[in-house]
């Protein structure tokens, strides 16, 4: 029975679901320090704020934050954003990081 269990938890492990990719904190960071810090706060006191720029530990707490919706978001272009264009591995990175300020 242990055994069954322990195989099925392994199965479950290599979902698809479970596969995506959980990015660079730390990788994240220095990207928002160098795009996003103009008009987000970025931690702390670290960049400035705009009343149409949330600090990013706000994003992070909203219910609706998940690592999905960060990715549509940063992949769809908004009027008061500038376009950026970013690769896959830096929209990870900005996503964990942003994750990563949840308290």
């Amino acid at each position: 029975m242990r055994a069954s269990i322990v195989v099925g938890l392994a199965l479950g492990l290599t979902s698809p679901a479970l596969a995506q990719s959980t990015g660079n904190a730390l990788a994240g960071q220095t990207l928002a320090r160098q795009w996003c810090a103009n008009c987000h706060l970025i931690s702390g006191t670290e960049g400035r704020t705009s009343d149409a720029a949330p600090a990013f530990e706000a994003v992070a707490r909203r219910p609706s934050t998940t690592q999905t919706s960060l990715r549509v978001f940063l992949q769809t272009p908004h009027r008061r954003m500038p376009d950026y264009t970013l690769s896959r591995q830096e929209t990870d990175d900005i996503v964990a990081y942003i994750l990563g300020l949840r308290r």
